[in-house]
């Protein structure tokens, strides 16, 4: 179910797994390349409560809100009190951030920089996928293993 919050969708495949070793407990880093749009994360993630191997994929959505209805009202600090029917049911893995930096690289290419409370994203490839991501703005990140 498609819905007006989201802000990018992909399929990823990990390359890398805690590149040089795990640097903190129950936190990893992963490093995923994606076939459909030629982009590149990478992502600190809990691992406990989403495990994840090296080599799999998954699927990755930022969105703006997690209402499915575009007139609903948002609720972004409280995950744990969102009525049913939200992005979030469909999700495995949802976390909450901001986007702090938007680096303009080379040509078409470019990278996001969010953080979801200390855990870091850094989202990479052609502007055109992530032109609706802006400097500032509250973010969701949606995963689920496919």
């Amino acid at each position: 179910m498609a819905a007006a919050g989201i802000l990018f969708d992909d399929l990823f495949t990990i390359r890398e797994l805690d590149k040089g070793g795990p640097k903190f407990d129950r936190v990893s880093r992963l490093e995923a390349h994606s076939d459909n749009h030629d982009m590149n994360v990478t992502l600190d993630f809990h691992n406990e409560l989403f495990p994840i191997q090296d080599k799999e994929k998954f699927s990755l959505a930022l969105a703006s809100d997690l209402n499915v209805d575009p007139t609903g009202q948002k609720d972004a600090l409280d995950l744990s009190r969102l009525p049913s029917g939200t992005l979030a049911d469909e999700w495995e893995y949802v976390m909450y951030g901001k986007v702090y930096k938007f680096d303009e690289g080379t040509q078409e290419k470019v990278k996001v920089y969010i953080s979801f409370g200390g855990l870091l994203m850094c989202l990479e490839g052609n502007y055109r996928h992530i032109s609706q991501i802006t400097v500032g703005s509250e973010i969701y990140s949606l995963m689920r293993k496919s």
